[in-house]
Parts: C-alpha cells; structure tokens; sequence
C-alpha cells in the first residue's frame, strides 16, 4: 500500500491555503511543473481526483476536501514526533527575532509546539521592524530572525514568498476626497516602498493620511475607515478586509520574507529554523 508522503501533504496544503498551484509552488520553493508533478503523484496515491477546474483555477474536489483534515493531522504528527525526538535533551537558549506579521500569524503556535518538546531551552522572544532585527542578527544579539527580504543573504535558511494585497476597513473608506488615503509604515519599509511605486506608476494620485511606527498604528488607522494599506494576507483580520475590485487598485508583487540563522547558533536554534522552515508558510492563511 502507498504511504501519503509527508512532502506530497505539504504541497497539498500550500495548494488549500494559497488557492493556486502558482502560489502553492512559491510557498514550497518548487516549479510549477513539479508541484503539477505532486499533486498527480498524491491523486495516483488516493486514488481519486484532489483538484479539479473552477473557474480559471482549480478547485478541490470531495475527495481533496476530505484530505484535507487528515494531512493537517499527519503533519501535525509528523512536527510533533520530530520535535519530541530533537528537544528531549536538549538545553540552551533560542533569541528569535520576528516582524509583527509572524508574530501576530503562525509563529505563536509553533513556538508553542517548540516549548512543549524542549522545556529545557529558554526562549528569548524580540518583534520589531526588519532593519533593526536584522542589525541585532549581524551583532549576534538573535539567533534567528523572520524578516522581510530585500535581497538574498548568506545566512538565509528559507525564504517565504506571500502576496502582497490592498486592505481596507470592511465597512469601506470614511472619504476619498483628494486622492486615495493611505496608511504607511515609516520608512524604511518595503511594503510602502511597494505601494508608492505601484501607485506612482499606475498615475493613480494618492496622499498619506497615517503613518505610524507599528503596524497596531496601521490597523487603528485602517478599522477607522481613514486609510487602505498594503500588506499580506496576514494583517486581514480584526475588521480587515481585502479592497474591493471597485477601488480599481493597482497590481503589486508577492513579498518576500527570509528566515535568517546566526552562523554559529547552537542547535536548538538550528532545530527551531528548520521547523520554521518546514511549517511557517503553511500557515499562512489560516494564522
């Protein structure tokens, strides 16, 4: 009997939280032809069709939503057995540094997960902007860090590819008297390096009715209806929503995020990036 491969799962689930085999196939670092691949190997395995058309996508069909809770489960399993077997003696500490978007979505169950199988390794927790963390990473202040990529580093042990989309207050803009509002991180910070340049570039006129240095100041901003912000799918929570196709919004790039480890970092920060590594962009979506 052919066994369900736990990487055959993984790309399943990137496909199910995700939406698209193109996004699926960034989210697990593959081509799309061998994510095409997997998901017949998996469908040969099942012996059912997972996915089928909808639309000018694919969608899962009753078979591929019933998959769906048993590879969440065997994933789980599979984290969970791995874990215990790594932190049963191991000791230390781990400082992890992390932008607030994995700190608000996905982090926090796996650093969970990551406690509970090695209780004898303290965790230093730091959440700020990427700069700084990345500096902190450089003066080996952190031994591991989750920031936004600008470009590629040495030290990288995974890169996290996320689109980037319009956000707004799902009761809409209060006004959009005198060009779109939008709110902003201070600089600097890719995703309004980002903004500005799909918006400058589309001829669209816009003005920066919120800056902050937090993304809590962001999200005042957005529920209030005053602003839109760009971010990923991460920051849609609490009242926020994705812009209306009405809001005639320009098209922006996927965001990318890297998982940087100290060179020298001991092995329970090792053990820590590789489980970010495996499982951080499978939650994605569901945070």
């Amino acid at each position: 009997m052919d066994t369900l491969d736990p990487d055959l799962l993984r790309t399943f689930l990137a496909f199910v939280d995700s939406g698209s085999l193109a996004q699926a196939a960034s989210r697990v670092a593959r081509s799309p032809s061998a994510v095409t691949a997997q998901m017949q190997r998996l469908e040969e395995i099942v012996g059912e069709p997972l996915l089928a058309p909808q639309g000018r996508g694919r969608g899962l069909t009753p078979a591929g939503e019933n998959l769906v809770g048993h590879a969440r489960r065997i994933l789980a399993v599979h984290r969970e057995a791995w874990l215990a077997l790594r932190g049963a003696r191991a000791a230390g500490h781990v400082a992890i540094g992390t932008t607030q978007d994995f700190a608000d979505s996905g982090l926090p169950d796996l650093l969970r997960a990551f406690a509970a199988s090695h209780p004898r390794v303290r965790i230093e927790l730091r959440v700020g902007r990427s700069a700084e963390l990345a500096q902190a990473l450089q003066a080996g202040n952190l031994d591991l860090a989750i920031i936004m990529r600008r470009t590629a580093a040495p030290d990288e042990v995974g890169v996290l590819r996320e689109p980037m989309i319009w956000l707004c207050s799902q009761k809409g803009l209060a006004s959009q008297q005198d060009g779109l509002p939008l709110a902003l991180l201070d600089p600097y910070c890719g995703f309004r390096e980002a903004a500005i340049a799909a918006l400058d570039a589309a001829g669209r006129r816009y003005r920066i009715a919120a800056g902050s240095a937090s993304l809590a100041g962001l999200r005042t901003a957005v529920n209030a209806g005053i602003a839109l912000t760009l971010r990923t799918a991460r920051f849609a929570h609490s009242g926020i929503v994705e812009a209306p196709r009405d809001f005639d919004l320009p098209a922006v790039p996927v965001a990318e995020f890297a998982i940087r480890l100290r060179a020298q970092a001991d092995a329970p920060a090792r053990d820590l990036s590789a489980l970010l590594v495996s499982n951080l962009a499978l939650t994605a979506a569901s945070g």
